[in-house]
């Protein structure tokens, strides 16, 4: 099963999720996504709730709608329930 992802995650720059510098999604000091103290992606001590990066799914859709996304928009509605 072929997995797509968005442009930004394959980015291997500054901010991107193959980056491996601070604040990439593979770095693995204070704030990268690979860290496992607070304020990275890999953290799950207490005092920090969960946050999604995405917004509710009825309004995600409606983003990516807009944004020309039509078959992702449509794969998500497929399971999820959106207005």
């Amino acid at each position: 099963m072929k997995i797509n992802k968005w442009p930004r995650n394959n980015y291997s720059g500054p901010g991107g999720g193959l980056y491996t510098g601070p604040g990439g999604g593979l770095y693995t000091g204070p704030g990268g996504g690979l860290y496992t103290g607070p304020s990275g992606g890999a953290y799950n001590g207490p005092g920090e709730p969960y946050m999604s990066n995405i917004p509710p799914w009825s309004v995600f859709v409606k983003e990516l709608e807009k944004r020309g996304y039509k078959k992702e928009a449509e794969l998500i509605r497929k399971y999820h329930k959106c207005d």
